[in-house]
């Protein structure tokens, strides 16, 4: 865990994960901080993943006068366990990545994924959920945390489809009350057509794909992939391929997803817009290396530079998944 930073009137925030080296949060909230003039110190903090160790850091981070925190892989069950006060919409994705603390000490969680998705859905890209048909490739924490605010948009149905049935039968279970949501396997997706396909798995990041029947894409569908890189994801490119008319990664969603935290921790919208080019001008220009190495955080069991990992905002032969 590092100190606090010299200066006592900055308010501290972080985000904790692990691996947590190749994080953007720390540039996207400092460039909120800087738009809206506010006093804020926002750093990345590694945390063992040793059992304990996690409660012990937000703890610690706490007992120094620390305001909020961000939460990553693997830590986000762990930090719904470890919230005083959280909503029922977070009880139910089981999942938090937002943490600030109250004047008694309590701790406040909440979960900004779902939101995020939305926000750069509608507003970013004028999409259209509402009486569209949803198809949602994955079951794991990313898809829960979002499957709530996608449902509220009223499409006419949702379809959660993943390798392990059982898993995407619980969430259909879980969120049926939100709308028409069933569970399938991936080749039971055959001879159906949709609107609008999310990809919440990580399998781009191995460069595979699920096993995904041709013909999905309903005339003039879309396709959004939660990961983001310097080009076009492998389930993008598939996408496309298939007759997607819009092909969308998840930038946006990290940008939004962070605004929204800012928000509940800051009471001040940040404009998005700015940053969201800052990063994917970032993305498409050559890396540079840095000439010492001494002050990046050591990662335990992490990758091997120049070949970073995924969610935590890792980052993986360029590309990347920020929740």
């Amino acid at each position: 865990m590092t100190q606090p930073p010299p200066n006592s009137q900055l308010d501290r925030y972080a985000v904790m994960g692990n691996p947590i080296a190749h994080s953007k949060s720390p540039l996207i909230h400092q460039a909120f901080a800087q738009q809206t003039g506010q006093p804020l110190h926002y750093e990345a903090l590694l945390v063992s993943k040793d059992i304990g160790e996690f409660a012990k850091a937000v703890q610690t981070f706490q007992d120094q006068g620390g305001k909020g925190l961000n939460i990553t892989i693997p830590f986000k069950s762990l930090a719904w366990e470890l919230a005083d006060h959280c909503g029922q919409r977070i009880q139910r994705a089981g999942a938090v990545n937002t943490l600030w603390f109250d004047e008694q000490g309590q701790r406040i969680g909440d979960n900004t994924d779902g939101l995020g998705l939305i926000t750069d859905l509608l507003k970013n890209h004028s999409a259209q959920i509402q009486g569209q048909r949803l198809l949602i490739l994955g079951a794991g924490g990313a898809v829960r945390g979002v499957l709530e605010p996608l449902l509220i948009e009223q499409p006419v149905l949702c379809v959660i489809a993943n390798r392990t049935v059982s898993k995407a039968q619980e969430l259909a279970e879980l969120f049926g009350s939100f709308g028409v949501v069933s569970a399938c396997g991936y080749e039971a997706l055959a001879g159906q057509q949709f609107d609008l396909i999310i990809n919440g798995t990580a399998t781009s990041l191995q460069g595979e794909l699920p096993p995904l029947p041709n013909n999905l894409f309903a005339n003039g569908g879309w396709a959004y992939d939660m990961m983001y890189g310097s080009g076009l994801t492998l389930f993008l490119q598939w996408a496309i391929h298939q007759g997607a008319a819009r092909a969308l990664d998840g930038l946006g969603m990290l940008v939004e997803q962070a605004a929204a935290a800012f928000y509940l921790w800051r009471g001040v919208k940040p404009e998005t817009q700015p940053v969201i080019q800052q990063l994917r001008q970032q993305l498409r220009s050559p890396p540079r290396q840095p000439r010492f190495s001494a002050h990046l955080p050591t990662e335990v069991n992490g990758p091997t530079l120049p070949e970073p990992t995924r969610y935590g905002d890792w980052e993986k032969k360029g590309r990347c998944i920020d929740f």
